[in-house]
């Protein structure tokens, strides 16, 4: 008797990579997206790990990637297997935002990352002066870097958890869509 009895076989599994500087609130996000509740995090020191139940035959794991600088260096590592990127952004930090869009952008250009589906969390709305949604969309040139995939900016607040339920909808049916093209093109080459 293996784990793999535990679960009815027509599961389907899908990695969602949240990415993000330090401090943008990734651990708390993630905290919140399982227990509702706000909880006080450290700064991720490698990367935490969590399996979410979307739906009836439909798992997602998220892998929380911690966002200090020396931590960024592996993140490429993470991106081979992911079938979403989550990319959490403090929006009330303006003096970091442009290095949010240096990493958000170098993650996009890597090749493992081609169609992947993005949802970008603009959080940390509660705060004075957070840029909106349509704003960060704007910095991040969104427009022109996510052609070529499925993609959406939510605003959202982790200690609240407003726009936390739709954000992990988003990322739900981007991951589903993106998982059943992938399975239609492996099918294709097996042909």
């Amino acid at each position: 008797m293996g784990l793999q009895n535990t679960k009815p076989s027509s599961v389907k599994r899908a990695n969602i990579l949240m990415l993000g500087l330090d401090s943008a609130g990734k651990s708390t996000l993630l905290y919140k997206f399982r227990y509702k509740d706000a909880f006080l995090t450290m700064p991720t020191i490698g990367f935490n790990v969590d399996m979410i139940d979307a739906g009836k035959d439909f798992t997602l794991t998220f892998w929380d990637v911690g966002g200090q600088k020396k931590m960024r260096e592996l993140w490429s590592n993470f991106l081979e297997d992911a079938d979403g990127l989550l990319y959490v952004v403090d929006s009330s930090d303006k003096h970091r935002l442009e290095e949010s869009r240096r990493e958000f952008e170098l993650i996009l250009k890597n090749d493992s990352m081609k169609n992947i589906p993005v949802v970008v969390l603009a959080n940390k709305q509660d705060l004075p002066g957070a840029l909106n949604a349509e704003e960060i969309t704007r910095r991040f040139k969104m427009k022109k870097y996510c052609s070529d995939r499925n993609w959406y900016v939510q605003p959202c607040c982790a200690i609240t958890g407003e726009g936390l339920a739709e954000a992990f909808q988003r990322v739900a049916t981007f991951a589903r869509q993106y998982s059943k093209s992938k399975e239609t093109f492996t099918t294709l080459k097996e042909l």
